[in-house]
């Protein structure tokens, strides 16, 4: 939990900075910010982990940017459950797993959420499962009646207690980041990606040891499980997409198409504000495939710093 507030919000402050140097004033869009959390098993954790983000988000942003307006300074954020908690072995236990990330997600304060479906330890959600996953949201929001009441638990001893730790040992990991010269810099040295690794394999050892038990995996385990229904991918769906396209393209104007993205080119190798330019290339029906390759053409790909 600290982890994720800390990385999430140095990235966020690094685009802020970025935009700033850029020439935007703070307020003309720090208000319009988003971010990305995932919500895990830890119920409590979880709900303090929202509260502790949004918290120092706002403190933080203030600190570095005092001129920007307290409505500018609220983070507003979208939740995916965790994927990474969900089990190939006995995958109905995953709709308990999700609506139990679900509810800490809502009484953290999430302003979207995204339910994952009980079948995707297994491949892509068949319908039964999709539909079992939006309902679980619809539950919680027409029946349950938390979504009645803002920041419902706050004052209890337990969630106050863990978004103050949260809340700091986030700033102070946030600070390791800054005195590695910035997120940006950190990622480069692969610093930030062997602290989630770390995380994630003392995680792993847990589990495989049995210190950490996961319902269907190391305990409660069934020795003649049933056969799980999986998605079958439609074999003419690739077909009929390519079909799709090629039809797009023969309609177009590809005069118009072939110099939107040449002008993109052109401008992407230098500090030209290339947004307009991509908006304009998808008006003329420029494909995701040739914007994206078009920028890649210039930019390479980014191939991840591996550490140990």
């Amino acid at each position: 939990a600290v982890q994720e507030v800390a990385f999430t919000l140095a990235n966020g402050l690094a685009y802020v900075d970025a935009a700033v140097r850029a020439g935007l004033d703070i307020n003309a869009f720090a208000g319009r910010l988003a971010f990305f959390f995932n919500v895990h098993n830890g119920f409590l954790e979880e709900v303090a982990k929202f509260r502790a983000a949004r918290r120092l988000w706002a403190r933080l942003l203030k600190a570095r940017y005092p001129h920007c307006e307290d409505k500018n300074l609220r983070l507003r954020f979208h939740t995916q459950t965790a994927g990474c908690t969900l089990t190939a072995q006995q995958p109905d236990n995953n709709v308990i797993r999700v609506t139990v990330q679900a509810l800490a997600a809502v009484l953290g304060g999430t302003q979207s959420l995204h339910t994952n479906s009980l079948d995707e330890a297994l491949g892509l959600p068949t319908e039964r499962a999709a539909q079992i996953a939006l309902r679980t949201q619809q539950v919680i929001a027409s029946e349950s009646g938390v979504a009645d009441f803002v920041d419902p638990l706050g004052g209890s001893h337990v969630i106050e207690a863990l978004t103050d730790h949260i809340e700091s040992s986030a700033r102070d990991l946030i600070g390791k980041v800054d005195d590695l010269g910035g997120v940006v810099q950190a990622i480069e040295r692969g610093w930030i990606q062997k602290q989630i690794l770390d995380t994630a394999y003392r995680y792993q050892k847990g589990v495989d040891s049995g210190e950490l038990e996961v319902v269907g995996v190391n305990v409660n385990k069934v020795d003649d499980e049933p056969r799980a229904e999986v998605m079958r991918l439609d074999p003419d769906s690739e077909r009929r997409q390519v079909e799709r396209v090629q039809a797009l393209r023969a309609r177009r104007d590809g005069a118009a198409a072939q110099q939107a993205i040449d002008t993109l080119r052109s401008a992407a190798k230098t500090d030209e504000n290339l947004m307009p330019l991509i908006v304009h290339a998808v008006r003329v029906r420029c494909t995701l495939g040739e914007i994206a390759g078009t920028l890649r053409e210039v930019f390479g790909s980014h191939r991840e710093t591996i550490v140990v």
